[in-house]
């Protein structure tokens, strides 16, 4: 009698592993699909320099993704980390150069302007975790108002003005290659397989799952559940400052509208890969195959002449088809309204 009801519950608990993960599995045959319709577009699709341009338009994004990631976990949602992305480095080119090229005239170094350009991510995440977590605002409202904020303040401090002419270390990591692959690429894949495996193996990353679960039984089980979400916070805004300090050095310089409009993209790949809105499913394994699916299907659109304005409409569909496969293979009965 008990043989049966072991096997019955090891089939059962197969079946339910394949169900969470279908989504994020069904990303790779997505992923090839784009690949040989790529190859079908334009001769140029499959080309190394093609394919190292996707890697390299994917970096930053995938940077923010590996962020947003732990904070999706938790139930939790930062929008502003788009406005992150531009205000960060702008404070840095802003303190770094002379007031000839836009700057304040303090032109303090490159190493300064790095450490400024994460201080200020850390600093916006700690106050979006404490109006969140200590405070207890809803995240969607709270990134929302600093999203704007942060992008006033990047237009206001920079004048609607692109500062260029940044210290070529502060742009070095943007522009310089290593083994003949972009250095950002390099640092994206770092992050990425770092990230999965603090989710994976340390108690933190074990307590954002847990967190986004259940964040009473969390609290119940011992965890600290203000310091993770704060941290988390942090961390994502850290992220999102690097990536734009990335992308400043891939651009040679700041423009007051860095950044705007990706933290749909970072949604939308996060989504793709797995991750729930909800909480507590997700890996990052997932999310960066989101971002590298997203990355492609914009170059094969860009490739095929597609305008600029309905790759939007593109991404949409893509999320779409995302949730209807995750809602089928997760066997959740449909919302009642």
């Amino acid at each position: 009698m008990n043989t049966p009801t072991r096997a019955s519950k090891r089939q059962t608990s197969t079946l339910a592993m394949l169900g969470r993960n279908v989504r994020e599995l069904s990303v790779l045959p997505g992923l090839l699909l784009i690949l040989a319709i790529g190859a079908f577009v334009s001769s140029a699709f499959l080309t190394v320099p093609n394919l190292m341009l996707i890697l390299r338009q994917s970096a930053e994004l995938g940077i923010v993704v590996v962020g947003l990631t732990f904070i999706l976990l938790t139930s939790k949602l930062d929008i502003s980390l788009e406005s992150t992305v531009g205000l960060a480095p702008m404070v840095a080119a802003w303190l770094m150069l002379s007031p000839a090229l836009g700057g304040l005239g303090t032109e303090l170094g490159p190493v300064a302007g790095i450490a400024i350009t994460l201080a200020v991510g850390a600093l916006i995440g700690l106050v979006n975790g404490v109006l969140v977590v200590k405070i207890g605002l809803d995240s969607f409202i709270v990134s929302l108002a600093m999203l704007i904020l942060l992008r006033g303040l990047t237009l206001g401090i920079s004048q609607g003005r692109t500062l260029a002419s940044l210290p070529d270390a502060y742009t070095y990591l943007g522009t310089a290659e290593w083994l003949y692959v972009p250095a950002a690429v390099w640092l994206m894949a770092i992050l990425a397989i770092g990230g999965g495996l603090v989710l994976k193996y340390h108690r933190w990353g074990r307590a954002l799952y847990a967190i986004g679960g259940n964040i009473d039984a969390a609290r119940a089980a011992g965890i600290r559940v203000d310091r993770v979400l704060i941290l988390a916070f942090v961390i994502a805004s850290m992220l999102a400052a690097f990536a734009g300090m990335l992308l400043a050095g891939r651009l040679y310089s700041v423009t007051a509208a860095m950044g705007q409009n990706l933290i749909f993209s970072a949604l939308a790949s996060a989504v793709i890969g797995g991750v729930q809105l909800t909480g507590g499913r997700g890996r990052m394994f997932g999310a960066i195959m989101g971002v590298l699916l997203l990355g492609t299907l914009t170059n094969v659109l860009t490739l095929a002449g597609v305008a600029t304005f309905w790759i939007n409409a593109f991404y949409g569909a893509v999320i779409l088809l995302a949730l209807l496969i995750g809602r089928v293979a997760s066997g959740q009965p449909s919302a009642r309204v």
